[in-house]
């Protein structure tokens, strides 16, 4: 069992990891891997400029939603789906410069009047098959994981009510819920986080969620070119690759780079890897210069504690 102040790093962990990962790769994102190695080397260093114009060490929609999600749990003290809907509403009426298809279309529905149930899965049912299970919803739903750490089964159910409000479809869902079993199984020291995730959840997960899984479970450091990851914005790789790099790499740093590397998606895999490696390693292991870049560092580790101390 994690002590105390073990939990409390791997918290802070969960939620630098994901916004450093995302930081990282935002620059870059939509590039293939030649472009960036030609550009850039290895991407080590947070970088200025490049996709969406931004300053370095800027976060994009998938720590932004991670922060809509945190702050509703902090406020609360549980899970509020109508709230948590309203806040996306509310960020999306910012006028982000980065948001996702799906997302956008699911939360204009509830701005136009259909409730968080409904909308997601209206979204999802008039999609098609192709652009309808994207990394949307795993991208932001690492908070539920330090606030629902010691209740498994009431992960589980939030994650998927908190996937379906803008992808409703059951590979978005499930792998939230896989992805949050880990999460919190790394939390609280669990000897072997994703095969007892994948255990767990096995009869309900859909074919491609196990597919995806299957051969990260079989993986270990140095093994990479045993694993045919892809960089695309689908959920189900997303998932892949960033579990992969997150469990297997030999630090922090070293499952976030290779993450951004790989291109494509690069915010979202280095968000989703990101986390899995802050919570597996601890806050201490990020360089020390990427959450020193972020803007929201302060609160980001503020939430962290506070999701620590919800009576879930």
């Amino acid at each position: 069992m994690a002590t105390v102040d073990d939990q409390r790093s791997r918290a802070r962990g969960i939620l630098l990891g994901l916004a450093c990962g995302d930081a990282l790769g935002r620059p870059v994102e939509f590039q293939p891997p030649d472009r960036i190695r030609r550009d850039h080397g290895r991407v080590t260093k947070m970088l200025a400029n490049g996709t969406h114009g931004q300053p370095a060490g800027t976060i994009t929609d998938d720590t932004e939603m991670a922060l809509c999600i945190a702050r509703s749990l902090a406020d609360n003290g549980e899970f509020d789906p109508a709230d948590i809907a309203d806040r996306f509403v509310e960020w999306k009426a910012s006028g982000p410069f980065d948001i996702g298809i799906m997302t956008s279309s699911a939360l204009q529905r509830i701005q136009d009047g259909e409730s968080w149930e409904e909308a997601g899965q209206n979204e999802w049912e008039t999609s098609p098959e192709g652009s309808n299970a994207g990394n949307g919803s795993l991208m932001r739903c690492a908070p539920y994981a330090i606030a629902f750490r010691d209740d498994p089964d009431r992960l589980v159910e939030v994650s998927r009510q908190s996937s379906a409000i803008t992808h409703a479809d059951p590979r978005c869902q499930w792998s939230c819920a896989l992805f949050n079993r880990t999460l919190a199984n790394l939390l609280t020291d669990e000897e072997r986080p994703l095969a007892t995730a994948t255990t767990a959840l096995e009869s309900g997960l859909p074919e491609e969620v196990l597919g995806a899984v299957e051969p990260v479970l079989e993986s270990r450091h140095g093994q990479q070119a045993n694993v045919d990851l892809e960089n695309s914005g689908y959920v189900i790789t997303t998932l892949q690759a960033g579990l992969y790099h997150g469990l297997t790499a030999g630090t922090a740093e070293e499952a976030i780079v290779d993450a951004v590397m790989m291109g494509g998606d690069t915010d979202t895999i280095g968000a989703v890897a990101g986390a899995v490696a802050g919570t597996r390693f601890g806050v201490d292991a990020l360089p020390e210069r990427w959450p020193d870049s972020l803007s929201a560092r302060d609160e980001l580790d503020m939430l962290a504690s506070q999701l620590l101390d919800i009576d879930a």
